[in-house]
């Protein structure tokens, strides 16, 4: 009977303090979980193809800036469909080419980037973009202060 009573209440305590330790997690905060993906305002496909890119760092420069970008058509920078639904670009500070894909997030923002969440560290905020030309920058600041805002002029929209 003695023995019966010691694993009972050996058995009451482990259950015990199973329950504090649960009570104890169940009550710190947890984290806020990234900002879920919604569906892109456009299609991949509307990034594929041929395009003069230049950059720009101030509003007043852009007209300047568009000009620049459909004159680098004679040396154009092409965005290939990816294998997996993505497009292939080059990303900062990299050389590679590595498959990016198109991610709607807050507020109806469109990003370029890496799979994850929207508005990643890496990801490029797409400004604007319709048939002849599209507009980015980066989401990091400081990658951004490096490399401006993006103008992409699609080539064969350059010349008519």
């Amino acid at each position: 009977m003695r023995f019966r009573g010691i694993v009972l209440t050996a058995a009451a305590s482990a259950w015990l303090s199973g329950c504090a330790g649960g009570l104890t997690e169940s009550f710190t905060p947890a984290a806020a979980p990234p900002p879920a993906a919604s569906p892109a305002a456009y299609p991949v496909a509307r990034l594929v193809g041929s395009w003069g890119v230049a950059s720009y760092r101030e509003e007043k420069d852009r007209a300047r800036t568009e000009a620049q970008a459909r004159a680098q058509c004679k040396l154009p920078y092409v965005i290939a469909k990816g294998p997996t639904d993505g497009v292939m670009m080059h990303v900062a500070d990299d050389t590679t080419i590595h498959e990016l894909t198109l991610k709607g997030g807050p507020g109806g923002k469109t990003y370029l980037g890496f799979a994850g969440p929207p508005g990643d560290d890496q990801d490029r905020e797409i400004l604007a973009l319709n048939e002849k030309m599209f507009v980015a920058r980066y989401v990091n600041p400081e990658t951004n202060s490096r490399y401006g805002t993006f103008i992409y002029v699609r080539c064969n929209a350059a010349r008519g």
